[in-house]
């Protein structure tokens, strides 16, 4: 069995989940609601504060879509009650970043700048301390599109490998390559 599939999932206080004929999983809390519709070859069920994600047979695709729907469902638990957050820097001489409500204003070094319109379901916040890089925080209670706007923003201008100068996650580590002159000793 899926090891993360067959792991319970326990339901905070304060949180509903519902379970509708056609298997769509519905979550409210306090942060908000998210809904996701299930395959119908599993089965969600929920006992005394817990939910069980179940699968009928030992095929390969039962076996991934268990342990999927249950990660997903467990993601959306999470998201209603505590959230999800990602910080990103920007390394490089004169990078920039503003946001004036859900756009984002980047100075990437290109002739021109960057404006980027967020979902609404996310929440921007910029800082820019002296001696330090610019940061953007995004915030929201979907994982799933939090993880694709902030991959797309750093896809905007991904870290190079000599110099490191691009968009990063902060604490993502760089594999460096040494210059020219490092090859000719």
């Amino acid at each position: 069995m899926s090891r993360i599939g067959k792991a319970p999932i326990s339901i905070p206080s304060g949180v509903t989940v519902t379970v509708s004929k056609d298997n769509l999983v519905t979550v409210k809390g306090p942060k908000g609601e998210l809904s996701q519709k299930v395959d119908s070859d599993i089965k969600v069920e929920q006992e005394e504060g817990t939910l069980l994600v179940k699968r009928p047979s030992e095929q390969k695709r039962h076996k991934a879509l268990h342990g999927l729907y249950r990660a997903l469902i467990n993601n959306m638990v999470v998201g209603v009650t505590e959230g999800f957050k990602i910080t990103q820097e920007l390394v490089g001489v004169g990078y920039r970043a503003s946001n004036t409500g859900n756009t984002l204003d980047l100075v990437l070094g290109f002739s021109h700048h960057v404006v980027f319109a967020l979902p609404n379901e996310i929440k921007v916040t910029t800082t820019s301390e002296k001696g330090k890089n610019p940061t953007i925080t995004l915030e929201s209670i979907d994982k799933q599109l939090l993880g694709q706007v902030a991959a797309k923003i750093r896809s905007l201008r991904a870290p190079e490998p000599y110099k490191g100068k691009g968009i990063k996650f902060v604490g993502e580590t760089l594999r460096r390559k040494a210059g020219k002159s490092a090859a000719k000793k």
